[in-house]
C-alpha cells in the first residue's frame, strides 16, 4: 500500500475537500458548516469549535484516505474514475447514514423526533443534509467526487 501517498495526499485531499464546503457555504449555496458540527460535538464556544472540527474533519478524512488506499491495492489499480467512484460511495454514505445519526449522539444538535431543546444549537441535518439546504447534495457530491479523484490519480496501487 502506498502508505507516504496516502499520508501525504489524504491531508491534502480532506483540507481541500474541507476549505471547498467552507468555501460553499460562504457562497450561500449550502449552510452545512462541518467544522463547526463536529468541533461542537467536544467544544462549547462556536469559534472554539470550528478550530476543533477542522481538526476532526481532517483526521476523519485520513481514515476514508486509508479506506481509498486499501481498496486501490486490493483493486491492484487507482485511477481518477474509480476515485470518483469511491467518492460517490463515500458521500452517499455520509448523507443517508452519518450525518442522519449525528442528533442521536451530538450533544448540542436538536433531533428530529425529541424536537429542539434549550441546550440544542444545531439543528440535526435529516437525510442527505437537506436542513441545510436544497443544494446542500449537490454541494457534498461535488467535493466529495473531487476528494475521490484527488486520490485515485495520486495515490499508488501497490
Amino acid at each position: 500500500m502506498d502508505w507516504a501517498g496516502w499520508a501525504l495526499f489524504g491531508v491534502l485531499a480532506t483540507a481541500a475537500l474541507t476549505a471547498a464546503m467552507i468555501i460553499a457555504q460562504l457562497l450561500g449555496l449550502t449552510r452545512v458548516d462541518l467544522p463547526l458540527i463536529l468541533g461542537s460535538m467536544v467544544v462549547e464556544d462556536p469559534d472554539r469549535a470550528r478550530v476543533a472540527g477542522f481538526f476532526i474533519h481532517l483526521a476523519a478524512g485520513q481514515g476514508f484516505a486509508l479506506g481509498y488506499a486499501a481498496t486501490f491495492a486490493l483493486l491492484g489499480r487507482s485511477t481518477w474514475w474509480l476515485g470518483a467512484v469511491l467518492g460517490v460511495v463515500h458521500v452517499g454514505v455520509a448523507l443517508t447514514v452519518l450525518l442522519p445519526l449525528l442528533p442521536g449522539v451530538h450533544p448540542r444538535m436538536a433531533s428530529l423526533r425529541a424536537g429542539p431543546s434549550s441546550r440544542a444549537l444545531l439543528e440535526p441535518p435529516g437525510l442527505f443534509a437537506l436542513n441545510y439546504g436544497i443544494q446542500t447534495p449537490v454541494v457534498a457530491a461535488v467535493v466529495h467526487i473531487l476528494y475521490g479523484i484527488v486520490l485515485g490519480l495520486f495515490l499508488q496501487a501497490r
